[in-house]
């Protein structure tokens, strides 16, 4: 009979890496420690996103020390879930975990995850008790999950984590996927809607400062809006069906002040207000069209959503 050591999955770590040349050495250590006890065979997937330090070398480092670390090291700048995908894109095994490489997602607390991805599940969100940011980020954050939450049409949507794991498999449902703007947990839903989340512990960032802030997150956020949800156009309609119900409102108070009082409301002031809402509402609808359409000159353009400048042997 087969031992349960050897049935068990093999395990994909992606980490994307930005300027964290000091916490490398120290986050594969601990992976080092903790990978050996959960699979008979895994391997660490860094990807270089760009970084304005010395991560890459860093990553060339490591990955000549331990023979189960892989490196990749992108032309610029793309972005995390961009990094994401193609650390993703080049697992081998059947599960894939993702963390950050800033050592809030604890190594230790991957067994977590493993644990939680039971038969019925095909990805496992770890998720914090307490959010450990600043209050803005975490209101963006939460902006950011609500946004998520009805691009992906999922309630498991708003306790969304960069630390998850799930099945190599599910990856195939964007295989060909190509756009220079990506939401990792959009994509997910492609290929199952059986999602799962388990509380783990979240620790502060040991160095450095977070490079995610209220701006980067809101304009994420938007970006998901318009790069893979309807919402946005749904809300133009009812904005436009409600200045047209309140324009109808008006015109029925002016005939009423006409025909049952023999008088006309002030014009100029009534006139400027009801001008400027309805001129309002045609501008903010036409920004979210051309929101729209800047998404499909993007996509039209045929954009690679990464680039790999080189990799590790």
């Amino acid at each position: 009979m087969a031992s349960t050591e050897a049935t068990r999955p093999g395990l994909s770590v992606v980490i994307p890496v930005y300027n964290s040349e000091e916490i490398l050495p120290v986050l594969v250590e601990r992976l080092a420690a903790i990978l050996s006890t959960l699979a008979e065979a895994y391997e660490v997937i860094f990807v270089n996103d760009g970084s304005r330090d010395h991560s890459w070398e860093r990553i060339q480092e490591v990955a000549a020390r331990y023979s189960f670390v892989r490196g990749f090291d992108l032309m610029r700048n793309f972005g995390q879930h961009n990094a994401l995908l193609a650390g993703i894109r080049a697992a081998r095994f059947d599960l894939v975990v993702t963390m950050d490489d800033d050592l809030q997602h604890p190594p230790e607390e991957i067994g977590k995850l493993l644990a939680a991805l039971t038969p019925d599940k095909d990805v496992v969100y770890g998720v914090p008790e307490v959010l450990p940011h600043s209050p803005g980020r975490n209101l963006a954050s939460r902006l950011t999950k609500l946004v998520l939450q009805k691009a992906m049409g999922a309630e498991i949507a708003s306790r969304v984590d960069a630390f998850r794991v799930f099945r190599t498999q599910v990856r195939e449902a964007f295989a060909n996927f190509v756009g220079a703007y990506i939401s990792m947990d959009v994509l997910l839903t492609w290929g199952t809607t059986r999602f799962g989340m388990v509380e783990v512990d979240h620790h502060p960032r040991r160095i450095g400062t977070s490079n995610y802030n209220f701006r980067k997150l809101t304009t994420h956020a938007l970006n998901m809006m318009t790069g893979f949800s309807t919402l946005p156009l749904q809300l133009a309609s009812l904005l436009g069906f409600g200045t047209t119900a309140f324009g109808m409102v008006v015109m029925i108070y002016v005939f009423t002040r006409v025909f049952l009082e023999n008088a006309a409301p002030a014009g100029f002031p009534l006139l400027v207000g009801i001008i400027s809402i309805f001129s309002g509402s045609q501008l903010v609808a036409l920004g979210i069209i051309g929101e729209y359409l800047a998404r499909v000159h993007t996509r039209s353009l045929d954009r690679p959503p990464y680039v790999v400048r080189g990799k590790t042997s």
